[in-house]
């Protein structure tokens, strides 16, 4: 059927499908991003994403099967005991995590507090598990009037840095974020420190779209290093270069939300590149998700299902349309954490055969080997491609 040259690889952020067999020892029984957020609605309108198959997949209020999708769909279960971002991202691209990122839940240890406070010569506030719009409101007035950043986290692997950017403008803010990064190694080594400056006057606060994650680099070679050192072109769009702390990257491109992200991805497709796009559209965890917003997140994914069509119209014959996530994030279900899930899996082509069921996958890692056999790369040590079960 001739050769894939270049992968469009897109995460809708948080689009789970059902909670996974160990979900209970997360808290997340029950879950199901997708479905419950069509149920809380009344039913979804997705006609592209149902005509690629992601209603033969699951249940999907509004979304019934088709007889026969155009592309290959499944779901996938993530090997990591994670359901977080960076280790949902490298295992999509082939890596798998030795062990668990560290969390505090009862807030940083006094020696690490005392640490950055002495490096950044200044006092912290907060310093605990919370929502971060919450947590703005809690100590915007204290903050203001001192200077002072807001520390705190989440059920994640996360430390996060909270400033009015009057107060302490971005750059400031990133710079703590760097001596942050170079702190929290070794026990204290954090998944992801993350940069979240918000305006406006108290009682009217909202976070900005300058957010800026800083994550510990990949320890061992990726996806997207594969291509890289193959000479190919590795885009990263969104929040893809903080994940992989730039590592295996020849571009980087942010955005400013979903739909200037697919403005952007759209652009890049256009580009006579050979290689990865890879793309991360972060709204529907962070301003839906996160936020318990089942009709915003609704809107966001219907949103999403009108703009594929250009997507798919700007594939080119030799390329190849992935479409998954990263963990799921109810909005339905109790708490703003993200939720342990299967994500879906959608893959479209010229050359790639549709209606076929890839079933149930084992890890978000087949995605990376499917696409290492696909460009005859070095295979990695886990995942099972699925290469035979579209192109041959």
């Amino acid at each position: 059927m001739g050769e894939i040259n270049r992968v469009v690889l897109i995460v809708l952020d948080s689009v789970g499908v059902g909670e996974l067999p160990d979900a209970d020892k997360f808290g997340d029984k029950g879950s199901n991003t997708l479905g419950h957020i069509a149920q809380a609605v009344g039913g979804l309108s997705l006609p592209n994403l149902r005509w690629l198959g992601i209603g033969n997949i699951i249940d999907i209020k509004g979304v019934p099967p088709v007889d026969k999708p155009w592309g290959a769909y499944g779901k996938m279960a993530e090997m990591n005991h994670e359901k977080a971002t960076t280790s949902g991202h490298w295992e999509i691209a082939g890596l798998i995590l030795r062990k668990r990122f560290p969390t505090y839940p009862k807030g940083f240890p006094e020696e690490v507090i005392k640490a950055f406070s002495k490096k950044i010569g200044r006092g912290i506030l907060g310093n605990k598990k919370a929502s971060g719009t919450v947590i703005i409101e809690e100590y915007a007035s204290e903050h203001i009037e001192t200077g002072k950043p807001i520390i705190y986290t989440s059920a994640d692997s996360v430390f996060q840095i909270a400033a009015h950017e009057e107060v302490i403008p971005v750059e400031k803010l990133y710079e703590f974020c760097r001596i942050a990064r170079k702190m929290l190694t070794g026990k204290y080594s954090v998944e992801r420190v993350i940069a979240r400056p918000f305006v406006g006057e108290l009682g009217y606060l909202v976070r900005t779209d300058r957010r800026k994650d800083f994550s510990v680099p990949p320890p061992e070679a990726t996806l997207l290093d594969r291509f890289k050192e193959k000479g190919y072109q590795v885009m990263g769009i969104g929040k893809i270069g903080d994940i992989f702390a730039g590592k295996g990257l020849t571009e980087e491109i942010h955005t400013k939300g979903n739909m200037d992200g697919v403005d952007k991805l759209i652009s890049a497709m256009k580009e006579k590149s050979r290689g990865l796009i890879f793309i991360n559209l972060v709204d529907f965890d962070s301003l839906y998700g996160h936020r318990n917003n089942p009709e915003g997140y609704a809107n966001a994914l219907e949103a999403f299902d009108a703009r594929l069509p250009q997507i798919v119209a700007n594939l080119r014959e030799d390329d190849l349309l992935i479409l998954t996530a990263d963990h799921g994030c109810d909005p339905t279900f109790p708490g703003t954490d993200h939720t342990r899930e299967y994500v879906l899996l959608l893959v479209y082509g010229q050359r790639a055969k549709g209606g076929i069921n890839l079933g149930i996958r084992e890890t978000f890692a087949d995605i990376a080997q499917t696409i290492a056999e696909l460009f005859a790369f070095e295979l990695f040590k886990i995942g099972k491609s699925f290469k035979k079960e579209i192109l041959e």
